[in-house]
């Protein structure tokens, strides 16, 4: 199916794709069964499709991201796309110029779609209020991460058959974490019960408003449950002392089978990457195959971005409308 064949009713009904906040029930479940279709695709010796022939897209990262980037590169280049990554390190940003700046610089050049990571909450949304295109969030801050929400979300739902009455703990770093506020709002969307298990330090003011129930121990936290969320403890985001050692985090918040015994027999081990070995998780827990979908994920995650390009990409005008670029 081509983005021109597009329905009247559109398969994702958003310009953009900011956050998992405002989504709804329907929104997530299109853009997971269309992400499906994709993991088929990508396990072809063909994997290249033509839906966005024709288009471009621009992959905008301020921050340095190795399996993102590469993933959403691969998703368009997949796609058909025209696919130009800017490099901010060497980019006229880092001489002085605004983000605003850099947006009309960009809309200038006509893409189609531009993915962007940025190190603050809420640049993203700014960003694509100054562009005619339509654009992804990769990452803004600790704000969200759209994809990587909807990428676990898959990876679940291939594997358990379903979202709904999941048990599932996020446990770590939830604090500066993106990935968590994302997860948390999907997964309540989709009906799934969810825990935040940390220490008080890492834990943001009011996260109970989230509609999380909160532990600060792995063993009352982690009883019962379907899937183990665990976050990378981002130590670059930290000023101050949220920990009192890495050694000291592990032996408390570290998952090992010690503290896996309590959670069901068949509970799958999660990590958004990139993993400290040693610090969050077990090597061997990492590495369970009975267990682990942490491979998995990163599967996932070329699909489910897939899947978000094309369905922006079919709500696209096919045509310039008047003067543009005049």
């Amino acid at each position: 199916m081509t983005s021109s064949d597009a329905n009247p009713t559109p398969l994702f009904p958003h310009r953009h794709l900011i956050g998992i906040e405002g989504l709804s029930q329907a929104d997530i479940t299109s853009l997971l069964d269309l992400a499906d279709g994709y993991v088929d695709q990508n396990r072809q010796i063909n994997k290249k499709g033509d839906v966005l022939r024709g288009r471009t897209q621009i992959n905008l990262f301020f921050e340095a991201s190795t399996r993102t980037q590469s993933s959403f590169e691969l998703a368009g280049k997949r796609l058909g796309a025209d696919v130009m990554n800017m490099s901010v390190s060497s980019s006229s940003i880092k001489k002085g110029e605004t983000l605003i700046d850099t947006a009309t610089t960009l809309n200038a050049m006509h893409p189609d779609l531009i993915v962007v990571r940025h190190g603050d909450s809420g640049a993203v949304e700014l960003l694509s209020q100054k562009v005619g295109c339509s654009v992804l969030n990769a990452g803004d801050g600790s704000h969200e991460h759209p994809t990587q929400a909807l990428l676990d979300a898959l990876t679940i739902r291939r594997r358990k058959g379903r979202l709904e009455g999941m048990t599932v703990a996020i446990c770590g770093d939830i604090l500066h974490s993106r990935v968590a506020r994302s997860n948390i709002l999907l997964l309540n969307i989709m009906g799934a019960r969810v825990r935040v298990i940390a220490p008080k330090t890492l834990l943001p003011i009011g996260i109970e408003r989230l509609g999380v129930e909160v532990f600060n121990d792995m063993t009352e936290g982690l009883k019962d449950v379907d899937i183990v969320m665990m976050l990378r403890l981002q130590l670059e985001r930290m000023h101050g002392s949220f920990v009192p050692s890495v050694r000291e985090y592990f032996r408390y918040f570290g998952l090992d089978y010690e503290k896996l015994k309590v959670a069901k027999p068949d509970a799958l081990i999660m990590h958004p990457g990139p993993m400290n070995r040693g610090v969050e998780i077990d090597s061997a827990v990492a590495d369970d195959i009975n267990r682990s979908v942490i491979r998995e994920q990163v599967e996932m995650g070329v699909a489910v971005r897939m899947a978000a390009l094309d369905a922006l990409a079919r709500n696209l005008p096919n045509e310039q409308p008047a003067g543009y670029g005049a």
